[in-house]
C-alpha cells in the first residue's frame, strides 16, 4: 500500500527519484569477495640442512657423527661398543640468522669439549637443550647436572665440559652470547643448570610451538622469532629470587662482556690499549683493572684473546695464510715475537699447530660448502656476526 510519503530513493518535493551524487560511494563491491586479489604471503625462508648416518656404511658411521660434531666436542663410543657395530644418527638443523635450532636424535655416546677444543674453535655459543628421550650426564667445573625428559639444559660452549648420553632424542637452541649481552651475568649464574617443572613446561610449549612453524617463516619474520626466544629464555630463568640474587651478585659482568665484545671485535687492529677501553666502556681505569684482575691483567687478557684466535685461524684448514701473515693480523710486530708468545702460552709452536692432524672428516657430498667445510660447521661461525 502507498500512504503517499516520499520513498528514500525519491525526490521529497515531486515523488521523482532523487538524482545520485557523483560522489557518492557505493556501500557493497560490485566484485564478489571470492573473486578479490588477496596478496600472497612471503615465501618461507628457512631449507633445513639434514645430515643422517644412514647414508654411511656401519663402519663410517661414527666417524662421520664425530666430523659433524668436531667444531664444538670431542666424541667417543661407550665401553664395549666399537665402531663396527655402526651408530645411528640423524640431525636436521635450521638456520634462523640469529639462532640455529637443530632437531637431533643419536644412539648413546660420551662427549668432552676440552681446553684444547676451546683454543681452536671460539664459537662461545649459548646452547639451550629441549630433552625429549634419553638421560644425559653433563659435568662443568666439578658439578655434574642430570637431564632427562621433560627438562631444559643451559649450557655455555665459552666453557669446558665433559659428560655421556643414553640413546637420545633432542631439540637444541644455539644463540650467540651477544645476544643476551645485557643479561650476561644470568645466564653465567646458570651455566649447566637445568630446568624442570613449570619454567621448563613455559619454554617446552614455546619451543614446541617455534618447532611447527619452522618450515612457514617468512625472512621477515626471523629477528622477531629470535628476540622471542631470548626474551622467554631470560623470562624463565628469571622467574625465581634465589637465581636473581645469584646473578645480582655478578653486577660487573655486563661490563666485563661490554670489553669482551670490544676487544673481540677489535682483534686485527694494533690499537686496543687501556685507554681506549676506558673511552669505550665509560668506566675509569681503576675500575678497569678491576675487571680484568682475575684475567691476569687487561694486556695480557687482549694478547690472549689475539693468540687464541690465531690458534683458531692455524687450525683451519681453509685459511691457506702464511703463519707470518696471521700473525701479522692479529698485531703482533715480527713473526718471531708471535712464535715466542704463541709457545709460552699453549707450549707448542704455531708450525706444530697448525699441522696438528685434523679430526676425522667423513662427510656425505653435498655437506660441505665451497670451502671445504661442513655447512653445518659455517653456520655455527657466523652466528651472530
Amino acid at each position: 500500500m502507498d500512504d503517499g510519503a516520499p520513498r528514500n530513493d525519491q525526490h521529497p518535493a515531486s515523488g521523482a527519484p532523487a538524482p545520485r551524487s557523483g560522489k557518492e560511494r557505493r556501500r557493497w563491491s560490485r566484485q564478489p569477495s571470492g573473486q578479490q586479489h588477496d596478496i600472497p604471503p612471503p615465501p618461507p625462508a628457512l631449507t633445513p640442512l639434514i645430515f643422517s648416518t644412514e647414508a654411511f656404511p656401519a663402519g663410517d658411521q661414527f666417524a662421520a657423527w664425530q666430523g659433524l660434531n668436531a667444531p664444538l666436542v670431542d666424541l667417543t663410543l661407550p665401553d664395549g661398543v666399537t665402531a663396527q657395530d655402526g651408530f645411528a644418527a640423524r640431525q636436521v638443523a635450521w638456520n634462523l640468522g640469529g639462532m640455529l635450532v637443530v632437531q637431533q636424535k643419536a644412539s648413546a655416546h660420551s662427549y668432552h669439549r676440552s681446553a684444547a677444543k676451546l683454543r681452536s674453535s671460539l664459537v662461545d655459543h649459548w646452547v639451550i637443550i629441549f630433552r625429549r628421550e634419553g638421560k644425559a650426564w653433563t659435568e662443568v667445573g666439578g658439578r655434574v647436572a642430570e637431564s632427562q625428559p621433560g627438562t631444559v639444559e643451559i649450557r655455555s660452549l665459552a666453557h669446558a665440559f665433559r659428560g655421556r648420553m643414553l640413546d637420545s632424542q633432542s631439540l637444541t637452541l644455539y644463540l650467540p652470547r651477544d645476544l643476551f649481552a645485557d643479561s650476561s651475568a644470568m645466564l653465567d649464574a646458570n651455566n649447566n643448570r637445568i630446568l624442570s617443572r613449570n619454567l621448563a613446561g613455559l619454554l617446552i610449549s614455546y619451543v614446541d610451538s617455534l618447532e611447527a612453524r619452522l618450515s612457514e617463516f617468512s625472512k621477515d619474520d626471523l629477528p622477531g622469532v629470535v628476540n622471542a626466544t631470548r626474551d622467554m629464555i631470560l623470562a624463565c630463568m628469571a622467574s625465581t629470587e634465589e637465581w636473581a640474587a645469584v646473578a645480582t651478585k655478578h653486577g660487573t659482568v655486563a661490563a666485563m662482556e661490554r670489553a669482551r665484545r670490544f676487544i673481540r671485535n677489535n682483534l686485527q687492529t694494533t690499537t686496543i690499549t687501556p685507554e681506549l677501553l676506558c673511552r669505550e666502556l665509560g668506566i675509569s681505569r681503576t675500575h678497569l683493572y678491576q675487571l680484568f684482575e682475575p684475567s691476569g691483567g687487561v694486556v695480557h687478557y687482549i694478547q690472549k684473546q689475539r693468540l687464541l684466535a690465531a690458534h683458531a685461524a692455524l687450525s683451519d684448514p681453509s685459511d691457506r695464510r702464511l703463519i707470518a701473515e696471521i700473525a701479522e693480523s692479529f698485531g703482533f710486530a715480527s713473526a718471531a715475537d708471535f712464535s715466542r708468545a704463541f709457545s709460552r702460552e699453549f707450549g707448542y709452536s704455531p708450525r706444530q699447530a697448525r699441522s696438528a692432524p685434523a679430526p676425522s672428516r667423513v662427510m656425505k657430498e653435498g655437506t660441505l660448502d665451497a670451502d671445504g667445510l661442513p655447512s653445518f660447521e659455517r653456520w655455527l661461525r657466523a652466528l651472530g656476526s
